[in-house]
């Protein structure tokens, strides 16, 4: 298995939360991101604190925010400039 940065899992989980303008649930970021049920928690926490994902509690769902697009659009344009 191929080791993964915390910025590519990040952008694994953004990119989920992207998919749906309405919000996605728990299970499906910790799906995309392939996370075991401790790591989700910990990267939730992170992504959450940094303001890239919202959590609506009302619908049980985690919408991307503007900070988590720019914070896609930079992974991406880093990456293009980085890859061999």
């Amino acid at each position: 298995m191929k080791y993964r940065t915390r910025a590519e899992i990040v952008s694994q989980m953004l990119d989920a939360a992207r998919e749906d303008a309405q919000g996605v649930t728990k299970t499906k970021i910790i799906y995309s991101g392939g996370l075991s049920y401790t790591q989700s928690k910990e990267y939730l926490r992170l992504v959450l604190d940094r303001g890239l994902l919202e959590y609506h509690g009302t619908r049980n769902r985690y919408r991307l925010t503007q900070k988590g697009v720019e914070y896609l659009e930079m992974f991406r344009r880093t990456r293009a400039l980085t890859e061999i």
